[in-house]
């Protein structure tokens, strides 16, 4: 990513291996022998399921011809990111990969291939049949999540995860939008050995490992709020904001120029809505030409926004990640961080810091376009799942 210096891509040594309960490896994306490292790293104990993580950089048809059949009888997935989290913290042109071996994990795959088709009640019943399949399979094992992985370009986040939220039940969701560094062209996903495009995969999972999902975000409502009185929520358009064109006013209620916002001020300063008790962040994407707002997840007119401030990022995320560790600490966390978290840290020069904090809490996954809790697509949030080694461990 522009503006990151060498000293936060690579603040240590990196680590080839990472050794743990759940397995980790890194590799270049664009080095010859990256399947061999990734192979190496996750070790020879049988896996249940590998996902991987890819820099949008990596020769993708090579590296899954490259990767037939190197990882055993494990079900593999993965998607191209918007940089990665990898041994060390935020790193680029990396593949972060994943393994969670058959001793403690069992899981299943579902691949959406057409998300302008979603077939809910179709998705549902198999979802259903996966669920209850781990169960009859692993009666013994308590622990449940669900992972999902989806275009961040399909603008059908918001749609997916209403429906699909359906079929789980009580099984907590998370998951994150697929991405293509700052170019947002085109993202890929992989599922069965192939590159799928405007699709998603779902893997749910069941551990005999206690689990916890959890979703935070650094930024703090202030009392600055503004109505979308005009907007195209099928694109997340947005065209006006309190009648008036939405970029220039959007940029009146900051103090700033219309004509010099950028990425770096919609992170600094995003808009949040209220639902129930809890806000959620409305992430902007871009203005467009004719001054429109792009947003990254759903927008609609009548919507009251809330600009929000944010509280400093490192000490946030420290406080947030040691919460996890309260009673015993995880072996493995699986996170996926917003693309804007990383460009505000870029901007802040705060990515050394959060690096750190991520290294030393076991943090691996992915930026990503939009994350997923639940029922919700939002944005601007570190999302995850903690795994906890067995409590006879």
């Amino acid at each position: 990513m522009d503006g990151v210096t060498d000293q936060s891509r690579h603040p240590v040594q990196r680590k080839e291996e990472a050794a743990g309960l759940v397995r980790r490896g890194f590799a270049p994306c664009e080095a010859p022998d990256a399947i061999d490292r990734l192979v190496t790293a996750l070790g020879s104990d049988p896996l249940a399921l590998v996902i991987l993580f890819l820099s949008p950089q990596t020769p993708l048809p090579a590296f899954l011809k490259s990767a037939q059949g190197r990882f055993g009888a494990a079900q593999v997935v993965g998607c191209t990111t918007a940089g990665e989290l990898g041994a060390e913290g935020y790193t680029e042109g990396e593949i972060v990969a994943i393994g969670f071996p058959n001793a403690h994990f069992a899981a299943s795959t579902l691949l959406i291939d057409d998300l302008n088709d979603i077939r809910a009640s179709d998705r549902i019943s198999q979802m259903i049949q996966n669920r209850n399949a781990l169960a009859t399979s692993h009666p013994d094992w308590q622990s449940e999540f669900a992972f999902l992985m989806v275009d961040g370009l399909s603008l059908r986040e918001d749609a997916l995860v209403n429906e699909i939220a359906l079929g789980l039940g009580p099984v907590p969701l998370f998951g994150g939008s697929a991405g293509d560094g700052e170019d947002f062209d085109q993202t890929h996903l992989i599922h069965g050995g192939q590159i799928h495009d405007n699709a998603a995969i779902l893997v749910q999972v069941r551990s005999n490992c206690p689990v916890r999902v959890f979703k935070t975000d650094h930024l703090q409502p202030t009392d600055a709020r503004m109505v979308v009185t005009a907007a195209d929520p099928a694109k997340r358009l947005v065209h006006d904001i309190n009648a008036e064109p939405a970029a220039r006013e959007y940029a009146r209620i900051l103090g700033k120029d219309p004509e010099q916002l950028s990425t770096f001020t919609f992170a600094a300063h995003p808009v949040v809505v209220r639902i129930g008790d809890q806000t959620h962040v409305r992430a902007i994407q871009r203005v467009a030409d004719n001054g429109d707002l792009v947003f990254f997840s759903a927008i609609d007119e009548g919507m009251v926004l809330t600009l929000a401030e944010p509280e400093d990022m490192v000490a946030h995320l420290d406080r947030e990640l040691s919460a996890l560790s309260n009673a015993r600490s995880p072996d493995m966390i699986l996170g996926c961080d917003c693309l804007l978290r990383r460009v505000e840290a870029t901007q802040k020069q705060m990515t050394t810091g959060l690096s750190e904090v991520m290294a030393r809490h076991n943090v691996v996954g992915f930026s990503t376009y939009g994350e997923q809790l639940n029922s919700m697509h939002v944005n601007q949030t570190f999302t995850g799942v903690a795994i906890y080694p067995p409590e006879s461990a």
